[in-house]
């Protein structure tokens, strides 16, 4: 499991109907799910995320997790953010989980951060638009490997 994690002022989601998933202050996880990841990378990747301090603190220093803000998650699935991009120039994306897999192990791991902070979701497998405002830019990637 792969996830890119944005920590934001707000950001959004849109597919065509409209507007699916919103935040105000927090993290966007682009969360890429790859073939033989199981539960134990779900609980992995969520704690990391909650866990992570990389907001400021009363001297501006990164010392604060999501959790310590009361802040909000938008978690994106993105199978892109697992691409090979060693040979050629066209990325191969044969490590990403098959589909039922990947929305299982998606959905476990909103499951496993929701209880610790609110989480919105974008449309699994569907064609999205992600607006964000990068605080910062602060960008960190997570990688349950």
């Amino acid at each position: 499991m792969r996830a890119v994690i944005q920590r934001v002022s707000s950001a959004q989601v849109r597919v065509e109907e409209g507007v699916v998933g919103e935040i105000g202050k927090g993290l966007v996880v682009l969360l890429g799910i790859a073939k033989g990841d199981s539960l134990s990378q779900a609980r992995y990747i969520s704690h990391k995320i909650l866990h992570l301090r990389i907001f400021a603190d009363c001297e501006n220093k990164m010392n604060r997790s999501i959790r310590d803000i009361e802040g909000e998650i938008l978690l994106v699935s993105q199978f892109t953010v697992l691409a090979n991009t060693r040979k050629g120039q066209r990325p191969n994306f044969s490590s990403a989980a098959p589909r039922e897999r990947a929305l299982e192990l998606f959905l476990r791991v909103k499951e496993i951060m929701e209880n610790q902070v609110p989480v919105k979701t974008g449309a699994f497998g569907a064609m999205m638009a992600v607006e964000l405002t990068n605080d910062g830019p602060v960008t960190i990637i997570v990688d349950s490997a």
